[in-house]
């Protein structure tokens, strides 16, 4: 990519920002929180796809983090009377710890074995959640001092995605990035050539655990309650790569077009079919899965719509 692709590319990320962050001052409440929610979903399906897209580990664990990041506010905030925006920093650097001492072992597996164990860390961690009532009030959950927190949310949650965009596209063009997609192709032969890719893996299951944890510390304090069925819900990890893969996986852009169709979808499903929205729900990703199996991105490259290199 040349280098005047890359000032479009920030242009136009700059003109998103702008945009976004006056755009609450004219939503309602509720319009407010789904652009929000679909922001968090941004980060989420980029951070999924920093390991499982750019590196080929498919996580259906990383749920975990994001659950972290959630307890590490509620607990600082309720408990401690912390400002909330220290919390976040908490939860980033906890996730990062806990994710040296998952990812270390688990990266060993590959294919199902690695997304079986990944989902066993995510309960794992909700059965801690669960029990440990000394410190998480266990499954009476954690609520927050009442506020209104829309515009406060809103704002760290703009923040937040816009880091993310950022990190996914530095590493999405970065030799980091170039390695970590030798390793998806082919690790045996990646490390043949040098690639050290026990390190390359786990620098990228890290730097994607950090990211969910910072946003379920802000959904913590946006929605001001929460227990260990709601932050450590398997969905949330199913969501993000449903979001990731339906954009196009190991790419950037992709993700990011995921989460803003499949979040609207689920919301639109949600207040039109609300009897059977689960059925449409499901319908519309067995439909994308059909007949656009690499993705909105795929589809696009495949028709002629795009080139290869713009959707990175």
């Amino acid at each position: 990519m040349t280098r005047v692709e890359h000032l479009r590319n920030l242009a136009l990320l700059g003109a998103c920002a702008v945009a976004l962050a006056i755009l609450p001052h004219a939503l309602t409440v509720y319009l407010r929180s789904f652009v929000l929610f679909t922001m968090m979903y941004v980060v989420l399906a980029l951070s999924w796809n920093i390991i499982s897209g750019f590196t080929g580990y498919t996580s259906f664990g990383h749920v975990a983090f994001y659950g972290i990041g959630a307890y590490a506010c509620a607990i600082l905030v309720a408990d401690y009377r912390w400002h909330w925006l220290p919390t976040l920093g908490v939860g980033a650097v906890l996730a990062a710890v806990v994710g040296v001492g998952i990812g270390y072992p688990v990266l060993r597996l590959k294919g199902p074995y690695f997304a079986i164990a990944m989902l066993g860390a995510a309960e794992g961690t909700r059965v801690v959640a669960t029990v440990w009532d000394g410190l998480t009030h266990g499954g009476l959950g954690i609520s927050l001092p009442s506020a209104e927190t829309s515009l406060e949310t809103y704002d760290a949650m703009l923040v937040l995605m816009l880091l993310t965009i950022v990190v996914a596209y530095g590493v999405g063009h970065s030799r980091f990035g170039v390695r970590l997609n030798a390793i998806r192709e082919d690790e045996v032969a990646a490390e043949a050539l040098g690639i050290n890719a026990t390190l390359y893996k786990l620098a990228a299951f890290v730097l994607s655990a950090v990211f969910p944890a910072v946003a379920g510390g802000i959904q913590a304090y946006k929605v001001l309650y929460i227990d260990p069925p709601s932050v450590f819900f398997v969905q949330i990890t199913i969501a993000m790569a449903l979001m990731s893969m339906l954009g196009g996986k190991g790419t950037v852009i992709g993700p990011i077009v995921g989460a803003m169709l499949l979040y609207t979808a689920q919301e639109l499903t949600w207040v039109n079919f609300p009897t059977a929205h689960l059925i449409a729900y499901g319908l519309f990703i067995v439909l994308v899965a059909r007949f656009m199996p690499r993705g909105l991105m795929g589809f696009a490259i495949d028709r002629g719509w795009v080139r290869k290199g713009m959707i990175h």
